[in-house]
């Protein structure tokens, strides 16, 4: 008789903690969408985190850790969806290693996430994180690989922005790839290839006037030409 007593109040447990956990999903899958309406980022996070530990699913970790992402928490982004590259991962969830990743100053990591996005779906604009990120770490063949890409497959409308100067601005893609093209040229020799490289930079500046970082980065490589050139003209002893 205990037993049984012990077994119809552990199934009665188990009923009501099913019913309590039904219920509670409900009220976070309501309070998720009623942040969704207010335009309550945190709110939504909490309500996706509250759900996810009730109810756990991939497709709930993937979005929590977009949304993170997306307010520029780059690191809750990683800690939430991890950074091992696995052969089920979502769209969604490359894009968020990929993207962390990079802003988190780990281009080598972030090189392996961008070249599954753009072996899913390639376009230009992939290509130039890839075409930058390999830049960064030096892998010269890698980069001008994605820049000749880039070049050949960028629309008109298509625009990156840039955030050197106090106010964003926007330059035509390809504008933007020429610049990277600049810099690779200049990688390959940085002694003899300066002039090489203004060349080009000239020549984007002709499409793109308002192209601030090229001014910038015309203005150092002649520098550093003057640097070397006092140098050269200095009587040897």
């Amino acid at each position: 008789m205990k037993r049984l007593l012990g077994l119809i109040l552990l199934v009665s447990s188990f009923m009501l903690n099913a019913q309590s956990n039904s219920e509670l999903i409900k009220h976070y899958e309501a309070y998720y969408k009623q942040m969704k309406a207010q335009g309550d980022v945190q709110g939504i996070i909490n309500g996706m985190t509250h759900l996810n530990l009730l109810a756990p699913s991939q497709a709930r970790i993937d979005t929590l850790a977009y949304l993170y992402m997306s307010e520029g928490k780059y690191m809750q982004a990683l800690n939430t969806i991890g950074i091992k590259k696995n052969a089920t991962d979502s769209d969604i969830a490359i894009e968020v290693k990929a993207l962390s990743l990079k802003s988190v100053k780990q281009p080598e990591l972030a090189i392996e996430f961008f070249e599954e996005m753009f072996k899913r779906q390639p376009n230009a604009l992939i290509a130039y994180e890839l075409a930058e990120l390999n830049l960064q770490t030096q892998k010269i063949a890698e980069a001008e690989k994605h820049i000749t890409y880039g070049l050949a497959n960028s629309k008109d409308d298509m625009k990156k922005a840039f955030y050197e100067q106090q106010t964003p601005y926007e330059v035509s893609l390809k504008a933007a790839f020429m610049y990277l093209n600049a810099l690779v040229i200049y990688n390959k020799d940085t002694k003899t290839n300066i002039d090489a490289a203004v060349d080009v930079l000239d020549e984007t500046l002709k499409i793109a006037p308002n192209f601030n970082l090229i001014q910038i980065t015309k203005n150092e490589l002649l520098r550093q030409k003057q640097v070397m050139q006092a140098q050269a003209a200095q009587p040897k002893k």
